[in-house]
């Protein structure tokens, strides 16, 4: 049995979508879901169309289901002549990738000396506190999971 791929934070490679950035309708429409699913596309649109400012046709919300479906997010299943959609993962899960991702983007500039000066420029003293507590608690986490001494 091969081993599973994962992300440095441990969520399987299989549980990842193949393309994290999502635009605005796409979050609100996957927030949706995240909400009430399994659902239909005209199910969403009375969600949207509730505020009443809100104008979008069945037709944009299918195209925007099915983006986020291209990209992995979403899948549908056709029960009694509709399709009806569902998120792949969880917020919480949608939510921790999406902050690995920025931070391995921020790591990957941090070593350009001039990015990290203009980066400590800008830090307070609580901003730097609360960077100290994430520092460990990832420590605290990899020990944890490794069940050894982190250092």
């Amino acid at each position: 049995m091969s081993k599973i791929s994962q992300t440095p934070t441990g969520i399987p490679a299989s549980d990842i979508p193949h393309q994290l950035s999502l635009g605005p309708l796409e979050q609100e429409v996957l927030g949706i879901l995240w909400e009430r699913q399994p659902i239909s596309v005209r199910e969403v649109q009375e969600i949207i169309l509730a505020d009443p400012y809100r104008e979008l046709t069945a037709a944009s919300i299918t195209t925007v289901l099915q983006r986020l479906a291209k990209k992995g997010w979403v899948s549908r299943q056709k029960e009694r002549g509709v399709f009806l959609w569902q998120a792949l993962i969880s917020r919480d899960r949608a939510q921790a990738l999406q902050a690995e991702d920025r931070l391995q983007q921020f790591l990957s500039i941090g070593s350009n000396p001039e990015v990290v000066a203009a980066f400590a420029d800008r830090l307070d003293s609580a901003s730097l506190d609360q960077l100290e507590r994430l520092t460990a608690q990832i420590k605290l986490a990899r020990q944890a999971r490794e069940g050894g001494s982190c250092t």
